[in-house]
């Protein structure tokens, strides 16, 4: 659980241009970006189209217009709050609460009435089986379920219709990525069909048959080729869209990390609403890791787990504070910036193993493994990992994960991202205090490349059982310790 070593770049050089081989990005930090704040997930612009909250509301209305033709001994809250609830929960599920921009009422009409017709049939065995007073007749069940099915349609078809309108009046900027040829035919079908809510202000990659050659000036629209290129684009043009043609994962990030919805288009089979397409493009929306996969269950199971372990370790706290101060002195807890989930930075906590001579040692020495000055105690509390028992507050607070990539100094991940091709895509996932890289033996002086590697393979395979796993076998690791 300890940080990782290893030998470090001297002198890093620019970002490679990017084209179909894109090269490793560098984060700039989420929160400033040229004298403005960065725009993220949560304070991007509105997306064109119905929002959730509303197609919310409007199944609500619609649960109480299939109440209303029930008697009064229906519509007690006690039916009617788990009826909406399962509904809200199923159309969910189900991506009803974001549909696609050019979505018709008509492609969403059979989903819309076959989880209405699933919660009135469980309403209805869920009543009977509270009280035989409150069963429900066949005809008064069908009248409920035409009732709920005919408002749902008729307020959904206004605020589809809505929003197709103010996508095709205000459609959204968007940076097309991928070869220059099929990017500007793209960006040129969605410019002519703004009914779409895109409006592309420029192509990302590398002018065709001239990688590593001086480009020619190109009409249309401006050739993105630097990630400085990239970032004063998402500023200027306040770009909220970003569109892939070809499978480029750390620009996927950067983007991600801008607050851009990320979109695929082409190449292979999607599968998905009818309606989500841009002028016949198939398109799929790429979604952050995090937010794809469990981000809830995770943060639950770090908060179920780090909170008790915390309480429970407050006598080994206790213990190892009182060794930090008799054997080095006053200042048991060391502070260091660490960069975390999407490049934002936190503060790392971790027991004094060892004083610094300055902050410049302390931002850019890579490992402090050997060092003379290191006392018994600072050396027995790296090799058994417990230096790294107060970053469990990190955890409640937000700042990490129990399981993820480990994360390190911003000094340190300038310079990783530019030598190691995915070590930039590692941030998509909260970082942790114990991850798949490190259960594999990667600490100490091992390839922060295999790490790259096997923190990227446990983003794009996350499931909470294997949180689980990587805890267990993290658990037995300790009681052999072997530090760094």
């Amino acid at each position: 659980m300890t940080t990782e070593s290893t030998s470090v770049p001297s002198s890093p050089g620019p970002w490679p241009v990017a084209g179909p081989a894109f090269g490793p990005v560098s984060f700039v930090p989420r929160r400033r970006l040229s004298g403005r704040l960065a725009p993220t997930r949560r304070r991007a612009a509105a997306r064109p189209g119905p929002g959730a909250p509303a197609l919310r509301v409007v199944d609500c209305l619609a649960v109480l217009a299939g109440a209303a033709l029930l008697g009064p001994a229906h519509q007690d809250p006690r039916l009617l709050l788990p009826v909406a609830a399962l509904l809200l929960l199923l159309d969910g599920r189900g991506g009803l609460y974001r549909p696609p921009m050019h979505a018709r009422l008509l492609d969403e009409l059979p989903a819309l009435a076959s989880r209405a017709g699933v919660v009135w049939c469980v309403a209805a065995a869920g009543a009977a089986a509270w009280s035989p007073t409150l069963a429900i007749g066949p005809l008064r069940l069908c009248g409920a379920y035409a009732a709920h099915v005919g408002v749902a349609a008729v307020l959904r078809a206004v605020l589809l219709a809505r929003g197709r309108r103010i996508a095709r009046e205000r459609p959204r900027s968007a940076l097309v990525v991928g070869p220059p040829a099929a990017a500007r035919r793209f960006a040129a079908a969605a410019a002519q069909h703004p009914e779409f809510g895109m409006r592309p202000v420029g192509i990302v990659g590398l002018p065709d048959g001239t990688i590593g050659e001086q480009r020619p000036m190109e009409p249309g629209l401006p050739l993105l080729t630097t990630a400085e290129e990239i970032r004063r684009a998402v500023i200027q043009n306040t770009v909220r869209e970003a569109v892939f043609l070809s499978h480029e994962p750390e620009l996927v990030t950067l983007f991600q990390h801008y607050g851009c919805t990320t979109w695929r288009v082409g190449g292979e089979r999607h599968e998905g609403p009818m309606g989500e397409h841009v002028w016949g493009y198939a398109r799929r929306r790429l979604v952050p890791a995090a937010e794809r996969r469990g981000a809830v269950a995770k943060r639950a199971l770090d908060i179920a787990l780090a909170g008790p372990a915390l309480a429970l370790a407050l006598p080994v706290l206790a213990v190892c504070a009182l060794a930090v101060r008799l054997a080095d002195g006053p200042g048991v807890l060391f502070r260091q910036e660490r960069v975390g989930q999407h490049g934002r930075h936190f503060t790392l906590l971790k027991f004094r193993t060892l004083r610094p001579s300055d902050e410049s040692e302390s931002a850019t020495r890579w490992n402090v493994a050997g060092d003379r000055r290191m006392s018994a105690a600072g050396n027995f509390l790296r090799k058994s990992s417990l230096d790294e028992l107060p970053q469990l507050w990190n955890v409640l607070r937000g700042d990490m994960s129990l399981v993820g990539p480990r994360p390190e100094r911003p000094y340190f991940v300038a310079q990783f991202s530019k030598i190691h091709a995915g070590y930039a895509a590692r941030h998509r996932m909260p970082v942790g205090l114990t991850g798949l890289a490190q259960v594999h033996g990667l600490r100490g002086d091992t390839s922060i490349e295999d790490r790259c590697r096997f923190d990227n393979h446990y983003i794009d395979h996350w499931s909470l059982w294997q949180d689980v796993c990587i805890l267990v076998r993290t658990a037995a690791g300790l009681v052999r310790p072997t530090g760094s």
